[in-house]
């Protein structure tokens, strides 16, 4: 397949009094082929936004390279502009324009026909809101309109920060579909999001950073594969006898984690084994179920992120406050699309 972004060794340093040297990206790497949904996912902090401003031109990178459809950027930007939408963070619209109003004027300015306007309002379901104005719109159709901008005109690379933000589950699912519908017409998205069971359901592939580098990378299932195997779920009568249950099975030849009411038990191909192993130190089992890894849990383990058993998280003040990327939201920059 043919690759629509590419990005190698991408390194950004940011330098303060307060903080000293940060290195927000430090030799990271990217590749998302043509015609796929494609997550990036990183906790905050991680260089999600730092990437793609740099990625867009926002932003100046210290070394590595990048390019889009082909083309080298930063340089050949002014090419490939005109091909891609992008809404990186949260956009800011007029309050007391319409959404039609909204994207006539973002048509205009881009050189796009406007019955494209009508058509992108109707693909993210504001077609019976298209004459209200933004100010009553919900935080849920503020990210829709914000897609329907990046969608204006009909780009082959989609670029996305967090668009179910704000989003019930309805129009969750609906934004899903409209997802897919778009890399099925040979659209190319590039997802950022933190809702990782909705990307698990969505994207082709991953790219996954922590600290400015790139953990894992590549289809779903792969990733899911490589980094965290299918392990079994063990609950015996008394919670009390699962010390004892874990040394007998770790004797047996099986890798096994303690948790609170039940045993997490790995390594083992028969489900009997375990069953037969207890049995023979007198310890019964009351469930014995499989458990198949989920993105959320393989992200949580490469970005270290893992809640730890009776210890509270320390919660970094600037990611209160949009994240601890400069330009974030929150951040004092100015939120909002690019590419129209």
């Amino acid at each position: 397949m043919t690759a629509v972004l590419e990005i190698e060794g991408l390194r950004k340093t940011y330098r303060s009094r307060r903080r000293g040297t940060r290195h927000a990206l430090d030799g990271f790497d990217m590749l998302v082929e043509a015609g796929q949904v494609h997550g990036f996912l990183g906790p905050n902090g991680s260089g999600k936004t730092t990437t793609l401003r740099t990625l867009l031109g926002l932003i100046r990178a210290n070394d590595g390279r990048m390019a889009i459809l082909g083309r080298e950027v930063p340089a050949a930007l002014p090419e490939v502009a005109g091909s891609v939408g992008a809404i990186v963070e949260s956009p800011q619209f007029f309050p007391n324009f319409t959404a039609t109003d909204t994207l006539s004027l973002l048509a205009g300015a881009g050189g796009v026909p406007q019955q494209r306007v009508t058509e992108v309002l109707e693909l993210v379901g504001l077609r019976d809101r298209a004459g209200d104005r933004v100010r009553s719109y919900s935080l849920g159709m503020k990210q829709r309109l914000a897609v329907a901008s990046a969608l204006l005109k009909e780009p082959r690379l989609l670029i996305l920060d967090e668009p179910a933000n704000g989003l019930d589950p309805g129009g969750i699912r609906e934004m899903r579909a409209l997802m897919r519908n778009l890399a099925e017409s040979g659209m190319t998205v590039v997802l950022s999001s933190h809702i990782l069971a909705e990307i698990q359901l969505i994207c082709d592939s991953v790219t996954i950073i922590s600290r400015g580098r790139r953990v894992a990378a590549g289809p779903v299932s792969q990733v899911l594969a490589q980094h965290a195997g299918s392990g079994l779920r063990v609950r015996l009568e008394a919670v009390t006898e699962l010390p004892v249950a874990a040394e007998a099975l770790t004797r047996a030849g099986a890798r096994v984690t303690t948790e609170a009411d039940h045993l997490m038990v790995y390594g083992v191909e028969q489900p009997a084994r375990v069953s037969r192993t207890l049995a023979d130190h007198h310890l019964y089992v009351s469930e014995l179920v499989p458990v198949t890894a989920d993105l959320e849990s393989v992200f949580l383990d490469l970005t270290a992120t893992a809640p730890v058993p009776g210890q509270h998280r320390q919660v970094d003040e600037s990611a209160l406050v949009g994240g601890t990327d400069p330009g974030a939201a929150g951040s004092g920059g100015t939120p909002g699309g690019w590419g129209v």
